[in-house]
């Protein structure tokens, strides 16, 4: 009776075991959508097969002049297969309240032409989707600490490593990472 009862029990759960999806072990980044600073959208999707170096950003930071060397490694790599993503983000209380001011803001002072998201948050129950799976991926340490954390994302989508905000974006160690995350490094 017992050995009756535990099949009953039992073929549930196979049952619910089977019907779970993949989850988002399966996932790669361009699984994820932003918006871009202008209101459009901006789906990862679209750089399928590039690498990716997203870099949550401020605009009132000490690391704020990081934005130079972003810019100079999305000069020398981008037709190489590399996409430098700002992500602008108040999550440290140090950015504009208004897109518009933060693009100013970048034009004005550096010149940025990589991409741009909208204002975003990237730590904390708010964190976009896809910080959240930079954080499931990389553990508590990829989830950014503080502005101008660069998490680097290979051909394939697949998340390869953050550097945090202290490490420049031309230091030798990003650069290597880099070389090997982009299309056809295998």
């Amino acid at each position: 009776m017992l050995n009756a009862i535990a099949r009953v029990v039992a073929i549930p759960f196979v049952a619910l075991a089977l019907s779970v999806p993949t989850g988002a072990a399966t996932m790669t980044a361009y699984d994820f959508d932003f918006t871009a600073i202008n209101g459009d959208p901006m789906p990862l999707s679209d750089l399928e097969g590039k690498a990716l170096l997203v870099v949550n950003t401020a605009s009132f930071c000490g690391y704020t002049p990081q934005y130079r060397a972003l810019e100079e490694l999305w000069q020398e790599y981008k037709d190489q297969g590399l996409v430098l993503v700002g992500v602008p983000s108040d999550s440290f209380n140090q950015e504009y309240d208004d897109n518009a001011e933060i693009k100013e803001f970048c034009d004005t002072n550096y010149s940025i032409t990589f991409p741009l998201t909208e204002s975003t948050p990237v730590k904390g129950d708010s964190a976009h989707p896809f910080y959240a799976w930079v954080k499931e991926q990389g553990g508590r340490s990829a989830e950014p600490s503080w502005n101008f954390n660069k998490v680097l994302v290979d051909a394939n989508g697949n998340y390869v490593k953050t550097f945090g905000s202290g490490v420049a974006p031309d230091a030798g160690m990003v650069r290597r990472a880099v070389d090997a995350a982009l299309p056809g490094a295998e």
